[in-house]
């Protein structure tokens, strides 16, 4: 393992990790350090009863097995799942079924299409998450399947033109860490095992593997800044209780992430007390040994560098036979934890080009879908109430996202299929409702925004005109209103080009030149970069309508028809100009025969508003922005201790790990409150944000560490409490090796956005 600077020693005792070596934090290099922690720690089932009864079970059956047959758990094989462990039969031990998306399953049909992550983080509404992971959950229990491969946790959105940033919820690890934590709950209280990940730094998909010009990229990222950003939701799943975590392609400080025992020995495992297994992702082992003695529990989608060498490695020591048997019990744990091996119904996913008995899981998830497709929506801009309609008699509708099939000079054939329809995607190929790669769900029917909104025209017996292909098209002047449907896709296996692009802002500015009430609507994976368009004066609203799944149509209807005021609030930043995302806009680029690839995170915990604060930018919309149909004011914020949890700067060192980190870290220190009332016309909710000021020197000016989320009657108010935490209120203290709180006072600030704090108060640590 390449190592930057002066060698950290961190020995795993006793279930703890110490940090020798430095004597204060000036003596910490930057970034890039990954010290070895072996060796791996022993799961002991003590994070609760649950835990307890699992892995007596597991290991009571693991005692009894050969090595061959051990060695045959760790490591998958083909079948009808996009993953699928070994198997023994003596025993009883079922193939583990692994399969996508985190948005619904994949290549799968009688399934449901929900709402992508990015859509989610948008409603801000921790009930929806967990409505939404229960749904999922129920999903692939029904199905058969195991193992569901999300919540998505990482990448996190450190890079603006990110791949694969729309399968996690928001651009900050607060927000994320309370998304993920519901799914997680949600998922397996239907009983699915829930597997967060990309642990850890999968923040590009450039070169996030090894190919012919050589290793993948290495992220580069210090030890503060893996706990205090990028680590930190996954937290709040592990509390939640995950029983598996996947481990990523790219390389972490110049080791494989599937083979970095810092990460996976040092911190997950140890830190974080993780009772469960670790997954590779798929074909992302690059050792054999190395990922064993590292932390990795199972191999897939095959047997990797592992099967009978495995077994090789274990004879002649290399690989303990206690560490084997902990890959095994961890595993066969998860499977007891969620009750999998009593009644668990037959794998129900079959080949779609084979005639199979039809197990449909869909129940009435549309609803839910529905719902949270309407409440991800973020109205951006609302010129004199344009919105919501009021029962126009004419729409004219143009854009290539509009409707399924818009343009009939490319493949229409977009949703259902493999997973290698994914790749062949263009951007003017109908509406938009999922990314690409193992994220995208497969959808059994899609309602389109033209579908549901001329579906209310004919109710009304209106008239609407539609243009889907062309970037000039004829304006009627009749119409009371001109809807653009815009979008910006993003995949897996590629970053972005642009953030924006020049077909689809000529499109707008075109209509807007000649439709003095034009509305667009943009469906988008994350930041889309408006200001083409944004001041036009007959641009008179703006929507972010996301990735909403299925009900695409039926969400965005309610919403611009007024059954449903907007709600959502953008979970990330979107900027004036893609620029002003500096170092962050794109992915790293490496001279041509480079064969070690580096991307140094040099800007440790500055991404998104914390970057935008921290450079004094003015963005075009803030985190956390989205206007209502109604107006809120907020009033008597109020600062109380909770309890008498202690206020040491380190939590007790005599306390137990358990899973999810130390216990005290999640105790309640502070209860924050204030009152909003609904001052407009119309029941809304309103999302009610809380931030912190700088918690040490060189912190961000202000971070996300409160949320809620409430309706309001007319007229109406409610209370919105705040509970800050231990961990809230911490920072990760290098030398320690602990979270610590310093003594002082800590400013508070609630809001309707990052940059519309109405209230402030401070806490006194």
């Amino acid at each position: 393992m390449k190592l930057r600077a002066k060698t950290l020693v961190v020995a795993a005792v006793a279930g703890t990790a110490s940090c020798q070596g430095y004597t204060n934090e000036s003596e910490v290099p930057l970034y890039g350090l990954s010290p070895p922690v072996y060796p791996s720690p022993q799961g002991r089932g003590s994070t609760n009863s649950a835990w307890g009864t699992a892995y007596s079970k597991a290991q009571a059956i693991v005692a009894q097995m050969t090595i061959e047959e051990r060695v045959n758990v760790t490591r998958g094989f083909p079948g009808s799942c996009v993953g699928n462990s070994g198997a023994v039969p003596r025993l009883g031990i079922p193939p583990l079924c692994f399969a996508d998306a985190p948005d619904g399953i994949r290549g799968s049909d009688f399934v449901s299409a929900f709402p992508a992550g990015i859509h989610l983080g948008a409603t801000w509404d921790a009930k929806l998450m967990y409505d939404y992971g229960k749904a999922l959950g129920r999903e692939y229990r029904d199905k058969g399947i195991n193992v569901a491969l999300g919540p998505v946790a990482g990448p996190l959105g450190r890079v603006a033109r990110g791949g694969r940033n729309w399968e996690g919820l928001t651009n900050d690890p607060y927000l994320s860490g309370i998304g993920v934590g519901e799914i997680t709950r949600g998922l397996q209280d239907s009983g699915t095992i829930s597997t967060v990940k990309h642990w850890l730094f999968n923040e590009e998909e450039y070169r996030r593997n090894p190919g012919p010009e050589g290793e993948a990229l290495s992220s580069n990222v210090d030890d503060k800044t893996l706990h205090e950003l990028y680590a930190f939701p996954f937290m709040d799943s592990l509390k939640a209780g995950a029983a598996c975590v996947m481990c990523s392609y790219q390389r972490i400080n110049n080791s494989y992430g599937c083979q970095n025992s810092k990460t996976l020995n040092g911190v997950l495992k140890t830190e974080f007390g993780f009772e469960g297994f670790v997954v590779s992702d798929w074909a992302a082992q690059h050792a054999g040994v190395a990922t064993a003695n590292a932390g990795l529990d199972v191999v897939m989608p095959n047997a990797g560098f592992w099967g009978n060498n495995l077994t090789e490695a274990v004879n002649n020591g290399s690989v303990s036979t206690e560490r084997l048997n902990d890959m095994v019990t961890r595993t066969l744990a998860a499977w007891y934890l969620l009750g999998q091996d009593d009644g668990y119904p037959e794998v129900g996913v079959f080949p779609y080009n084979v005639q199979h008995p039809v197990v449909n899981v869909q129940d009435h998830h549309a609803q839910v879908i529905r719902q949270i497709g309407a409440a991800g929506h973020v109205l951006l801009k609302n010129v004199n109430g344009t919105l919501p309609l009021k029962k126009p008699s004419f729409l004219s509708i143009y854009g290539y996202d509009a409707d399924v099939k818009a343009n009939p000079w490319v493949n229409p054939s977009r949703y259902g299929g493999g997973y290698e329809v994914n790749f062949n995607w263009t951007t003017f190929n109908g509406t938009l409702i999922t990314g690409g790669g193992s994220g995208g769900s497969s959808p059994p029917y899609v309602i389109s925004p033209f579908m549901a909104i001329q579906n209310r025209i004919i109710a009304d017996r209106g008239t609407v005109r539609w243009d889907f292909v062309s970037q000039n098209p004829t304006i009627y002047a009749n119409a009371e209103a001109c809807l653009v449907f815009i979008n910006a896709y993003a995949s897996e296996s590629f970053d972005r080009w642009s953030l924006t692009d020049e077909w689809s802002d000529t499109l707008v500015n075109n209509v807007a030149a000649n439709c003095s009430n034009t509305i667009v609507i943009v469906h988008a994976t994350g930041i889309r970069v408006m200001d083409a368009w944004i001041e036009h004066p007959n641009v008179t609203a703006v929507m972010w309508a996301g990735l909403p799944g299925q009900e695409s149509g039926n969400g965005l209807v309610d919403v611009l028809y007024g059954d449903v005021t907007p709600s959502g609030k953008l979970p990330f930043t979107i900027a004036k100009r893609e620029e002003d995302y500096g170092s962050l806009l794109n992915s790293t680029v490496a001279p041509p025969g480079t064969a070690f690839p580096q991307s140094d995170f040099t800007e440790g915990v500055f991404i998104d508003y914390r970057a935008f604060d921290k450079d004094g930018i003015q963005p075009r919309f803030e985190f956390g922005f989205g206007l209502s149909y109604s107006n809120f004011s907020y009033s008597n914020l109020q600062v109380a201790r909770v309890g008498d949890a202690s206020m040491s700067p380190y939590p007790d060192p005599a306390i137990a790990i358990v899973q999810g980190g130390h216990p005290q870290l999640w105790d309640v220190l502070f209860n924050v409150t204030c009152t909003v009332a609904n001052t407009g016309r119309v029941a809304a909710a309103e999302v009610a944000q809380l931030y912190v000021g700088q918690l040490y020197d060189g912190a961000p000016v202000k971070q996300l560490r409160g949320f809620g989320k409430k309706t309001l009657a007319v007229n109406g108010s409610a209370v919105f409490a705040f509970p800050l935490t231990r961990r809230d209120l911490s920072q990760w203290d290098v030398v320690a090796q602990q979270w610590r709180m310093d003594e002082g006072s800590v400013d508070v600030f609630v809001g309707a956005s990052s940059r519309d704090l109405r209230l402030n108060g401070t806490v006194q640590v």
